[in-house]
């Protein structure tokens, strides 16, 4: 089914004043829910609206808690989340480093103890398209094995880039398993298998089965070895610029709560690299796409689709799962 933009809006916003949000709160973490499903990511949108409210109830997220500066070095500033909403904290630390770096031309926020940001390229698209690079990464609980391993020790940390340009933002958002957990629950509630490899099976073996990745929570790293090592590292520097937890710590209690965050910004005007960035890009994009490709595929480059989506979505209204949306309505 299809919902309009600002139905959908609407009825997040009342949902979330009746879980104690204030409404200047409300309004934009709805928004940012919303902007998932609208630019075509729904299993980190509408898809984990239920989940969200359900982290309210266990009091794991608490809806008016704020972060909160905890020290200051300049560039950089380590910040604390209060498990506040993660969306909420997500977009302020990243307001925060846009800010900074607009200032001293770069801008580093660390935050600890905040909750799932929900999705990862939000934040990506906050800073491009305040003209600023941004890069941004969190850990998660352990969902993932170390190379070789047959357990869950390693999160799916996922990693955001995001570079303007004039003539579309380039936004990288990925996870550092092949496929997010978010994207398996969508393809579990379809009935379908996933398109390619996505975890293993508890015997070790290779398998498309979103059921067992989930239930296992062995996902299967990006890039194998590497994928697995990136995670690992991704994790080490949330912990230790953050001063907050570290995945296994994450793990302890069994519920995804008390995250790491990693915010950076650098801002183009301020490293004098406004005159040839546009050109150099486009440069880049223009050989990319102008690569040999297998049959009738298209090269395209991270993000590309993006506004075609969300303009699309904004007309149209933006596609639901249907039993997504019922189990929203019921919460009026």
């Amino acid at each position: 089914m299809r919902v309009a933009y600002h139905e959908v809006i609407q009825t997040l916003e009342k949902i979330l004043l009746k879980y104690g949000f204030a409404e200047d709160r409300a309004v934009l973490c709805a928004s940012l829910f919303a902007q998932a499903s609208l630019d075509g990511v729904a299993s980190h949108g509408l898809d984990r609206f239920p989940v969200f409210l359900e982290m309210i109830r266990k009091k794991l997220v608490l809806p008016n808690q704020e972060a909160n500066l905890v020290e200051s070095y300049g560039v950089f500033e380590r910040w604390n989340g209060n498990l506040g909403p993660g969306p909420l904290n997500a977009h302020q630390s990243m307001d925060r480093a846009i800010r900074i770096s607009k200032e001293f031309g770069v801008g580093i926020v660390a935050l600890q103890n905040t909750n799932h940001w929900m999705r990862a390229g939000n934040y990506g698209w906050q800073a491009a398209e305040s003209g600023c690079i941004g890069i941004c990464f969190t850990n998660t609980k352990p969902n993932m094995p170390a190379w070789g391993g047959r357990e869950p020790k390693l999160g799916n940390n996922p990693l955001v880039i995001a570079i303007p340009r004039s003539s579309g933002h380039i936004v990288l958002d990925m996870a550092m398993s092949q496929f997010s957990y978010g994207k398996l629950k969508t393809y579990l509630r379809e009935g379908k298998e996933m398109p390619f490899d996505a975890g293993f099976d508890p015997h070790g073996n290779l398998t498309k089965s979103p059921e067992s990745v989930i239930a296992n929570e062995l996902a299967l790293p990006i890039g194998l070895w590497k994928g697995a090592g990136l995670s690992l590292l991704l994790d080490m520097l949330t912990t230790i610029l953050s001063g907050g937890k570290a995945t296994f710590q994450v793990g302890e209690s069994g519920e995804e709560s008390g995250l790491s965050q990693v915010f950076i910004c650098l801002a183009a005007e301020k490293l004098g690299i406004m005159e040839w960035s546009d050109q150099k890009l486009d440069q880049i994009v223009g050989n990319l796409k102008s690569s040999l490709t297998f049959a009738d595929k298209e090269i395209r480059y991270p993000g590309e689709n993006n506004m075609k989506t969300r303009e699309e979505n904004m007309l149209n209204g933006f596609p639901v799962d249907e039993q997504i949306w019922k189990s929203i309505i019921k919460e009026l």
